[in-house]
C-alpha cells in the first residue's frame, strides 16, 4: 500500500512496477485533493502532475498535514462568504507568513507556538489592522467594539510576561476598548496549554496581577473553525456590513398573531467580571409582523413587561413604556430591531415577558405579544487561587467597578 509520505516513493527504485505505481495519477490525485484541496484546474494551472503537486505541498507544509486541510477549508469558506456579505474585509487579509518568519517569532518571544496556529497563519497572517474586524463586532448606544484578528508579527509585540499573564499570546485586538483575546503558550497560573481566553482582572484581590478569565476555547483549531462555522452558517448577523456575535437560539421565537418576536443574545466579556461576580449581556430583539397581515391591523407598542429568573432562582418583574424609549409601529410586512443590555450576579439567567399593543384604527383594542424565553448564559470561567483574594468590598470600590466598566446609569433590565 501507497501511502501519502511522497518518502515511501523509494521503494519505486526496487522495479519499474513500483515505480509506474508509485507515480499513478489517481492515487496522488486523491490525496492532493484531500490533505491539500487541490482542484483540477489548480492542477492544470500548474502545469506539474498530481506526484509533483502532493512532494511540492508536503515539503512546504507537511509538518502541518493534520491541521492543513480543515483550516484550509474554514479560510475557503470564510473567505467566500466575505465576498458576497462583507466585501471590504477581504482586502483586509493579509498574505500568509513564512515558515522562517514563524521561527524567528517563536525566537523573539522565546516560547513555541502550537502547530495549528502555525498552520492558521501559513494560509493567512491574520488582517490589517482596520475596522471592522474579522473577528466580530458589537454595539451598544454607548458601546461598540470589533476584533481584528492580529498578524504575527504584532500579536509578538503584545506578547505578555507581566505577573497574571505570563507566556500569553494576543489573538485579536480593540482599538475602543483594549479588549484582546489571549492564547495561552505554556500552563502557567492556572491556564491550560493553548487555550483562549478573555481575560478579566479579579476586582476583589489585593494583587493587581489577579486575573480571571472566561475561556473561549480549548486550542487555536478549534477556536478558529468555531468562530468560522457561526459565520457562514449564518448564526451571526451581518449588520451594516459587519459580524456581529449575536447568538441566536432557533426555539427563541414566539408567534402572537400576526406578529413574531425573535431573540438573540451576546456576552460581553470587557464589561463583566467573575469576581465580584458581574455578567453583562446584551441581546437583540427582532419584531415583525406578517406581510400577509391586513392593513386594519397595524398597531403600536405602548409597553413591555418582564419575568427575570436567574439560576439561584431570585426572580425580578419589570415593565415599563415602549422599548429603549421608543414606540414603534407595526404595519404589514414591518420590522423593528433593537438592542439592549442586562446585568447579574450569578452564572446564568433567562427573561421571558410581553409588549402590550393598541390597534391604530381602535386604541381601545390592546393585546399582548409573547417574548419567548430566552437564557443568557456566561462562558466557563477560572478563577485566580483563593489565598490572594481580599473579599471586603467597599461602597467606594464598587463605585470605582462600575465606572471602569463606563456603565453607571441604570442601564439594568432596558
Amino acid at each position: 500500500q501507497i501511502c501519502g509520505d511522497p518518502r515511501h516513493s523509494n521503494c519505486s527504485f526496487v522495479s519499474r512496477r513500483l515505480n509506474d505505481l508509485s507515480k499513478h495519477n489517481p492515487l496522488w490525485k486523491s490525496l492532493c485533493s484531500k490533505h491539500w484541496l487541490l482542484t483540477e484546474k489548480e492542477r492544470l494551472q500548474s502545469g506539474e502532475s498530481w506526484f509533483s503537486l502532493f512532494k511540492q505541498y508536503y515539503k512546504d507544509l507537511g509538518r502541518y498535514i493534520q491541521y492543513y486541510p480543515v483550516l484550509k477549508k474554514a479560510w475557503e469558506q470564510l473567505k467566500s462568504f466575505l465576498q458576497q456579505r462583507c466585501p471590504r474585509m477581504i482586502a483586509s487579509l493579509k498574505e500568509g507568513a513564512t515558515e522562517v518568519e514563524l521561527n524567528d517569532i517563536e525566537a523573539q518571544i522565546g516560547c513555541r507556538l502550537p502547530e495549528d496556529y502555525r498552520c492558521s497563519y501559513r494560509i493567512h497572517n491574520g488582517q490589517k489592522l482596520v475596522i471592522p474586524g474579522l473577528m466580530g463586532s458589537m454595539s451598544l448606544s454607548n458601546h461598540y467594539r470589533s476584533e481584528v484578528l492580529l498578524d504575527v508579527e504584532t500579536a509578538a509585540g503584545g506578547f505578555q510576561q507581566r505577573k497574571g499573564m505570563r507566556r500569553c499570546l494576543p489573538l485579536t485586538f480593540c482599538f475602543h476598548t483594549g479588549l484582546s483575546q489571549y492564547m495561552a503558550l505554556e500552563p502557567a497560573e492556572g491556564r491550560r496549554m493553548f487555550e483562549s481566553f478573555y481575560p478579566c482582572p479579579d476586582q476583589t484581590s489585593q494583587d493587581p496581577s489577579s486575573v480571571d478569565m472566561f475561556i473561549t476555547g480549548s486550542c487555536f483549531l478549534e477556536w478558529f473553525t468555531t468562530y468560522v462555522h457561526n459565520v457562514v452558517s449564518g448564526e451571526f448577523p451581518i449588520i451594516r456590513d459587519q459580524i456581529f456575535r449575536y447568538v441566536h437560539d432557533k426555539s427563541c421565537v414566539a408567534t402572537t398573531g400576526d406578529i413574531t418576536v425573535s431573540v438573540s443574545t451576546c456576552f460581553l466579556p470587557e464589561l463583566s467580571s467573575a469576581h465580584p461576580p458581574h455578567f453583562f449581556f446584551t441581546y437583540r430583539i427582532r419584531i415583525e409582523m406578517s406581510s400577509s397581515a391586513l392593513p386594519e391591523a397595524a398597531c403600536q407598542l405602548d409597553s413591555r413587561y418582564w419575568k427575570i429568573t436567574t439560576s439561584d432562582g431570585n426572580v425580578e418583574e419589570v415593565q415599563g413604556p415602549g422599548v429603549v424609549g421608543e414606540f414603534p409601529v407595526m404595519t404589514p410586512g414591518k420590522v423593528h430591531e433593537y438592542a439592549s443590555c442586562t446585568t447579574f450576579s450569578t452564572p446564568s439567567e433567562y427573561m421571558e415577558g410581553h409588549y402590550t399593543f393598541h390597534r391604530l384604527a381602535n386604541k381601545e383594542e390592546v393585546f399582548q405579544v409573547a417574548i419567548p424565553r430566552f437564557h443568557m448564559v456566561c462562558p466557563p470561567f477560572r478563577q485566580v487561587v483563593p489565598s490572594v483574594r481580599h473579599f471586603h468590598m467597599t461602597s467606594f470600590t464598587l463605585t470605582l467597578l462600575h465606572l471602569t466598566l463606563d456603565w453607571t446609569k441604570p442601564h439594568k433590565r432596558l
